[in-house]
Formats: C-alpha cells, sequence, structure tokens
C-alpha cells in the first residue's frame, strides 16, 4: 500500500510539473531537425510564396505574429532595431507570418509599413501554416538552418529573448 500511494505521489508532482510548464506560455526546443511545412502563402503585395522553398542562401527566422497581439509586435521591433547587423554579420532573413484573419488581415500592410520593416510579410489568414507548423499561440519564432532545418523554437516573447535568437543564430553562423 505504501508502494502505490509513493507512486501516485510521485506521478502526482510529474503532473503538477508538467501542468505548470506548459501554463507558463513559454517553450524553447532545438526543433530536432524537423523540415519547415511547405504551404503556399500570399506576401503583402498578393504574390504566392511557397514556404518550404523562401530562395534565402542562408539562415531564416520565421516568426508567427498577429497585429492584435502586443509581445508579438514588441518582439518584432525589437529584431527590427538589430536586423540588419543580424544580417551583415550572419546573412539571416525574417519571415514574418501574420495570422490575422480575414477580420484583421487589412491592417497587417499597415502596421509593418508604418513600423519598417525590412522582413518578408507573408499572410496566414486561414491559419493553415501555423496549424502545419505546430503553432498554438504567437509569437511563435523558428530558426532554420540554410537546410530548411528546424534548429530551435521560442514561443512566447519576454524582452532578452532576442539575444538567445541571436545566440542560437551565431551558432548557425560559426566555422
Amino acid at each position: 500500500m505504501k508502494k502505490l500511494a509513493l507512486l501516485l505521489i510521485g506521478f502526482t508532482f510529474t503532473l503538477a510539473a508538467t501542468a505548470q510548464e506548459e501554463h507558463s506560455g513559454e517553450s524553447h526546443s532545438n526543433g530536432d531537425g524537423k523540415q519547415v511545412a511547405a504551404l503556399k502563402l500570399m506576401d503583402m503585395e498578393g504574390n504566392e510564396v511557397n514556404t518550404g522553398d523562401l530562395g534565402f542562401d542562408g539562415p531564416v527566422i520565421i516568426s508567427f505574429w498577429a497585429t492584435w497581439c502586443s509581445p508579438c509586435k514588441r518582439e518584432l521591433n525589437t529584431i527590427h532595431d538589430m536586423y540588419i547587423d543580424w544580417q551583415d554579420e550572419t546573412g539571416v532573413n525574417l519571415v514574418a507570418v501574420s495570422v490575422d484573419d480575414e477580420r484583421t488581415k487589412n491592417s497587417v500592410p499597415m502596421y509593418v509599413n508604418g513600423k519598417g520593416w525590412e522582413y518578408l510579410v507573408l499572410m496566414d489568414p486561414n491559419g493553415d501554416f501555423k496549424r502545419a507548423m505546430g503553432v498554438n499561440n504567437v509569437p511563435h519564432t523558428f530558426l532554420l538552418d540554410a537546410d530548411g532545418n528546424i534548429v530551435y523554437s521560442h514561443n512566447n516573447y519576454a524582452p532578452g529573448d532576442e539575444d538567445l535568437l541571436y545566440e542560437e543564430l551565431l551558432k548557425l553562423t560559426d566555422n
């Protein structure tokens, strides 16, 4: 009986720790070498873009965001301040994937142009790419190596997360 009680207590603590980790809203992973999903999305000018072949030579950051998401905008605006330096140093390109739906997607170009983002912005109003990439909430950021393998994934945003992303980016470009 004591063994069963100890086993039950241990199981309860494991469940509680897992639930607490899930509710923190933040996760990091190394991506386990998965490939980016290949779907056709539209850019802000209405051009079709295949997410499986973005045409970049170096690493790629894919950031899922929305105009109604304050942490998303903070993250992308913070990265914007360093983006040119990151590009010069590592050759990285950033793709901002808006998950704004049919009701709010028209505000995306106005926001992006107002902020002067130099990113490729893709529209995912039906959430197809979001679902294919396993994104449950935004912001969610992926780092891809030059071969399209997901090497880092981060969910949510807090100040300083851009530094962690940059460290992971540097790992890809170190020889």
